[in-house]
């Protein structure tokens, strides 16, 4: 006699990929990918999506390959299927995914006994899957597993429904006819409160974007209201841009994230945020930036325009290229300074923008070298996303400090010029300035052949007490400097 376990068993469970034994949309997924791999594809997809979504998974699919092992599985979900497969449970992976995609993933995995997946000319989603199912194992013939609006025709339909991480209308479903505990019935998304949103905004590096006061300050311009106050619109339209700009550019690096070990958690990598709302937030910090940068002068739009269009080439294609990415990574640092300079009015400073190639340039070698020594490539392979190998460490090791030295020479050309007279009484109190920028770079590079750093050395000197001290001093020199006394 079968028991009522052995019963449940015997009923083939249906189990959705898109939302549901994923916490990502392999469509939205292969877009980025297919765009990574040629931007230019940005004109073909519109005209595939007008022969329906069906062929538009399949040319998409056609060209890129996911890296399955990665994905961001629902891990309390596939546990529960792994243990009915080991009960000998038939699963059916059902998805509207293309079919290589959705192979990838349950040859991955193991434990699907079939694959039912989108073709070129349907779309199994909602009632085509339904009719699937049914034409398959039979009116209410299996259980089903899902987490949409579009799964709920087939909730209605299935013998027992398993709703896994629902949108609103999945949970609004689930809470009216309640859950099935035999089944598994219902597995939560995990939350995503405040902190999820600072990570995905990457809200400490917006410490960055305090160069934009620079200018002012070493004019001696902040003494003015209206000054303070174009800089500060200035700061949260930098900021807003930045953030756009992060989320694009973890949107492309989906599959590079998450075979790194930290960076395999941030928000999109992870999951916890789907990647049609990273869309929708990059576009809403984008509006942010350019309304607040209609109340600063046309100038500064400008600035902030040419800033965005090289970060997006530099997501694009730049940063995979051998020395030109540091060198914009340097050039961005400087972008900073000069909006600071236009949003403010201040005047152009050479000797700042000097200054800031070389000592921005040997910080952006330190993130290189670190990611070569925390996640070294194989000999003769280069590292993920980028144009090095191993043996360059010592190189970069080389340029960065030279870099670091450089920019000290330029700022000790900048005490001893007639700009620095004209601003200070008593200009020989800035020479200190000297050994305190060169002890803060040479510091950060023991620290990197230590391997004692985070990867990105700005972040660090943050969380550094001995070069905030070092900061400090800095700026009560130039303070002293400046007062007759």
């Amino acid at each position: 006699m079968m028991n009522a376990r052995s019963k449940v068993e015997t009923v083939p469970l249906a189990v959705d990929l898109d939302g549901t034994l994923i916490a990502t949309d392999l469509l939205w997924e292969g877009i980025f990918l297919l765009l990574k791999k040629n931007i230019l594809y940005i004109f073909l997809l519109p005209v595939w999506a007008l022969r329906g979504r069906a062929w538009l998974k399949h040319e998409i699919a056609e060209r890129v390959m996911i890296d399955a092992s990665t994905l961001p599985y629902r891990l309390e979900f596939l546990d529960f299927l792994k243990r009915e497969h080991a009960g000998g449970r038939r699963l059916v992976l059902a998805t509207a995914s293309a079919t290589s995609f959705a192979e990838a993933v349950a040859k991955h995995l193991g434990i699907f006994d079939a694959v039912y997946s989108t073709s070129r000319i349907r779309n199994l989603a909602a009632g085509n899957k339904l009719k699937m199912l049914v034409e398959a194992f039979g009116e209410r013939g299996f259980d089903y597993a899902g987490n949409s609006r579009a799964d709920i025709t087939i909730f209605s339909n299935a013998r027992k429904a398993i709703v896994v991480a629902p949108d609103r209308a999945a949970r609004a479903w689930h809470r009216k006819h309640g859950g099935d505990g035999e089944a598994g019935g219902y597995f939560p998304a995990p939350r995503t409160g405040l902190h999820g949103i600072l990570k995905m905004l990457r809200a400490h590096q917006w410490i960055k974007n305090t160069l934009v006061f620079v200018p002012p300050l070493l004019a001696h311009d902040l003494f003015s209201v209206n000054v303070v106050i174009h800089a500060a619109i200035a700061f949260v339209s930098f900021c807003a841009a930045a953030s756009s700009i992060y989320i694009v550019n973890d949107l492309f690096d989906l599959q590079l994230d998450r075979r790194h070990a930290r960076k395999k958690a941030r928000p999109f990598a992870s999951g916890a945020f789907s990647i049609p709302f990273g869309i929708g937030a990059a576009i809403a910090l984008l509006a942010l930036a350019y309304g607040l940068a209609l109340l600063l002068p046309a100038r500064y739009m400008l600035v902030l325009t040419l800033y965005l269009v090289v970060t997006t080439a530099y997501t694009a294609a730049l940063k995979r290229m051998l020395l030109i990415d540091v060198l914009v990574l340097a050039g961005l640092y400087t972008l900073r300074l000069l909006a600071g300079v236009a949003a403010t009015a201040t005047p152009d400073s050479f000797w700042l923008l000097a200054f800031s190639i070389f000592f921005f340039l040997s910080l952006s070698l330190v993130k290189r070298y670190v990611e070569l020594t925390s996640s070294p490539p194989e000999e003769k392979a280069k590292l993920a996303g980028r144009g090095y190998r191993a043996i360059d460490r010592e190189i970069i090791a080389q340029s960065g400090v030279a870099s670091a030295f450089g920019a000290v020479l330029v700022l000790a050309l900048y005490v001893d010029s007639q700009s620095v007279a004209s601003l200070y009484a008593h200009p020989w109190m800035i020479w200190p300035l000297c050994p305190i920028v060169l002890y803060i770079n040479l510091r950060i590079w023991i620290l990197a052949r230590r391997e004692e750093m985070h990867d990105d050395p700005v972040v660090f000197l943050l969380g550094d007490w001995r070069s905030l001290i070092m900061v400090l001093i800095g700026a009560a020199m130039l303070v002293l400097a400046g007062v007759n006394w």
